[in-house]
């Protein structure tokens, strides 16, 4: 994985303090916290909201089908 060298810096501090073995590691275990809180929010959502995307990505898709 590529990053910033002050990101990587960062990142391998905090993985020391929490005692995960290696960047790498520690860089997936902040990937799943922020999606899933980001699900977390795009749950709370007005479900009208919430699927607007697939609801337009079904609509390109029937145009493709005609």
């Amino acid at each position: 994985m590529e990053l910033p060298e002050e990101m990587a810096d960062e990142l391998a501090r905090i993985a020391e303090a929490f005692e995960i073995r290696d960047v790498n590691e520690a860089a997936l275990i902040g990937l799943a916290d922020w999606i899933a809180r980001r699900k977390s929010e795009l749950d709370d959502r007005d479900p009208a909201q919430r699927y607007f995307i697939n609801e337009a990505l079904d609509q390109l898709a029937g145009r493709k089908r005609e």
